[in-house]
């Protein structure tokens, strides 16, 4: 079979035109910038879980812990007098990749339905502290009284969501081409080893362990800067963002985009969130069916997710 190729040089314009695109948004869409927020934050978030799932082989569906500790830091920080927004976001960082590198002593050394119960478990776990301390995280309420300072001193949060679209198209930008070079590097390179082959890996001298925790602390700490996101760009943390529906959202998108493909995450959020507004505008009393039935005609026509569908498409159109 002749094996085609794509010049690094085409995927490079790609990824650009990809980019361009998205900041485009703030001309074409300026009703939309809201939506435009959360689809980038809930996309980063789902590289997060790729880099986890998709690249280390970790089955995981407990993400929402990292997601929901990180809204719940910035947002802390926040009510609690400092409303600098790059502090909360490295709060966040720290405070999830320190969590995720203890549990990742639970989470590398079981089997796959070891770690299913120890994600779900710790999600599950958390949701409920959040919820028992309701005098300090709002509980079911939600976490209230957030006061986020101008972005460099200069850009205030305003009502349109203008500020926050920038800033946080530039965060996940400059996060999402971080994760990239993590995931180029040799550090990278021995992840998708493991992945193919845990044994061949452990035969040749590869610190296995070592590296998957490392990989879980790197996408817990992403997927924390994903809530801090959220939780500066709408001022407000629900307790549904540490909760297992979260996880299993954020593992739908991923999925309807591709595991394993670095740009999955993001075209399967950018999808699955345009479609849900869409949806939603469309049939508000059944937005919810049609959108099941787009997820199921999506996996079973998309093997590999819309990452994968293109990639054959591309394939297919090739001279």
């Amino acid at each position: 079979m002749k094996r085609i190729a794509i010049s690094p040089q085409r995927l490079r314009w790609v990824e650009v035109a990809f980019w361009l695109a998205l900041a485009s948004c703030f001309f074409l869409l300026p009703d939309k910038l809201t939506l435009m927020s959360q689809i980038l934050i809930f996309g980063l978030f789902a590289v997060s879980l790729d880099m986890a799932l998709g690249y280390a082989g970790i089955l995981t569906v407990g993400h929402a812990a990292f997601f929901g500790a990180g809204a719940y830091a910035a947002g802390l920080l926040a009510k609690h007098g400092w409303g600098e927004p790059f502090t909360g976001l490295l709060v966040a960082l720290v405070v999830c990749a320190a969590l995720g590198y203890l549990l990742s002593y639970l989470v590398v050394r079981g089997a796959d339905l070891t770690r299913l119960m120890i994600t779900i478990g710790v999600c599950v776990l958390l949701a409920e502290l959040a919820n028992r301390l309701s005098g300090i995280t709002g509980g079911t309420d939600g976490l209230q009284g957030m006061v986020m300072w101008p972005v460099l001193g200069l850009f205030e949060f305003d009502l349109f969501g203008k500020t926050a679209f920038l800033y946080a198209f530039g965060v996940v930008l400059v996060l999402f081409l971080g994760v990239r070079l993590i995931l180029r590097s040799p550090f990278g390179l021995a992840l998708r080893g493991i992945h193919d082959s845990r044994k061949r890996m452990l035969a040749i001298g590869s610190p296995v362990e070592s590296r998957l925790r490392m990989a879980y602390a790197l996408s817990a700490a992403v997927a924390g800067v994903a809530g801090a996101l959220l939780a500066q760009t709408t001022q407000f943390v629900g307790i549904e963002s540490i909760g297992f529906n979260r996880s299993a959202e954020v593992l739908i998108i991923l999925v309807l985009g591709g595991t394993g493909r670095l740009y999955g995450g993001m075209i399967g959020a950018l999808v699955y969130m345009g479609v849900h507004d869409a949806f939603a505008d469309l049939n508000p009393e059944y937005w919810m069916f049609w959108l099941g039935i787009f997820l199921i005609a999506a996996v079973m026509v998309g093997r590999g997710g819309i990452m994968g569908a293109l990639s054959r498409l591309a394939k297919r159109s090739a001279p």
